[in-house]
């Protein structure tokens, strides 16, 4: 469950500790001297797929340049409940005014890749990859798809231009082309990877022919895509597609779906509606 590469987030960051309104924090300022250091620990206190560490470094630095941290638990390794993944010192002040923002990326972000791990766990006897969709938040996309990636899943593409993908408004909108003039014209000029959304048998067969690399299978049942596999499979004469099912993808249905053969499952419910890991924050003795 490693990721490779924390997003590049001060903006993100600084924008969060803005909307806290810290540096305008009369509770702390009028309460703790501006020399004052102190320790903490950041607990998690719920078992979880620990994403964010970093983040909540940058959150304290930001505050104070000369916040020491110290990482207790590996990035995207699951964590048991109450433990404690890292420790941080620095001014007393920054670690108050920065706690909830540094605690709400942890928080979101784990719960984000313990969702994420469950979903590839219970797929795990199968071949079928686990990915993300673009269902994300506004400006959040990249840490929310690096979450997923330290929950073991893999990220489908990240925006309209890392590949070409052909959704059912698109067919509409081109509804006067067949899809082998759609393909050719689609082709031209382009090495990209071309993935066509399907909802029935016929239009994937008609895809099939065409051949793109990968057909998404949108909302299809169980049956319909092991009928799809068996297509796919024994024409050997055009072109072999990686499979994708989307749509409707549980955690109650996923080994189901994984059981079909399909090559892909994607799963929008890894990022457009985690449940945040409950996260605290405990100032150290001396």
């Amino acid at each position: 469950m490693r990721a490779s590469g924390v997003p590049q987030s001060d903006s993100i960051i600084r924008r969060a500790l803005e909307e806290d309104r810290v540096r305008h924090d009369d509770t702390t300022q009028r309460l703790i001297g501006a020399s004052e250091i102190s320790r903490a620990r950041i607990i998690i206190k719920e078992k979880a797929v620990v994403c964010g560490l970093a983040l909540v470094r940058q959150v304290f630095q930001e505050l104070d340049k000369n916040v020491r941290c110290v990482f207790l638990c590996p990035e995207g390794k699951e964590a048991g409940k109450n433990v404690t993944v890292l420790t941080v010192q620095g001014k007393t002040r920054a670690l108050l005014a920065g706690e909830r923002t540094a605690l709400n990326f942890l928080g979101y972000l784990s719960g984000i890749a313990t969702s994420t791990h469950r979903y590839v766990r219970a797929a795990l006897p199968y071949k079928a990859a686990i990915l993300d969709t673009r269902k994300t938040t506004p400006t959040l996309r990249e840490l929310e798809k690096y979450a997923v990636r330290c929950g073991g899943a893999e990220n489908h593409r990240s925006n309209l231009e890392d590949m070409i993908l052909v959704k059912d408004n698109h067919r509409w909108a081109c509804r006067r082309r067949s899809v082998a003039q759609m393909v050719k014209r689609l082709r031209k000029g382009t090495a990209k990877v071309i993935e066509f959304e399907v909802d029935t048998l016929a239009q994937f067969e008609q895809v099939l022919a065409a051949g793109v690399d990968i057909i998404l299978l949108d909302n299809m049942n169980c049956v319909q895509m092991k009928k799809a596999v068996t297509l796919r499979n024994k024409n050997g004469k055009w072109r072999r597609p990686l499979l994708e099912a989307s749509g409707g993808i549980t955690l109650k249905n996923i080994e189901q779906v994984a059981r079909t053969g399909v090559d892909r499952i994607s799963v929008g419910a890894l990022t457009h509606s985690p449940r945040s890991i409950d996260v605290s924050m405990e100032f150290i003795e001396e």
